[in-house]
């Protein structure tokens, strides 16, 4: 296999990566769902390829009181592109909406 064919190999997997990345959605209901569309969006912090949270997020606290909410927990394009900048100490991202 020659220089070229190889380089174009490893840029493949390199774009590849990027694609299937891992993104992923949940949702969960609490309540009757999203009454007035208020939106509250908070990035959670993880350490150690995501296994310890650094900051605390309560998906209660940014209902501000609701009783009727939708917690969104993701893993986004954007998650992929700062933790592409901060894996390399192990530093991992997710987003935490709460639609109220």
């Amino acid at each position: 296999m020659n220089n070229s064919i190889k380089l174009k190999v490893l840029v493949l997997l390199f774009a590849s990566s990027f694609l299937f990345s891992g993104c992923f959605t949940q949702r969960h209901v609490v309540g009757d769902g999203s009454q007035s569309g208020q939106v509250e969006e908070v990035r959670q912090w993880f350490v150690l390829w995501g296994l310890v949270p650094i900051n605390e997020v309560h998906s209660a606290d940014m209902a501000d009181g609701a009783r009727n909410y939708e917690v969104k927990t993701e893993h986004n394009a954007l998650d992929v592109i700062i933790g592409v900048f901060t894996s390399w100490i192990t530093i991992y991202p997710r987003t935490v909406t709460v639609t109220r």
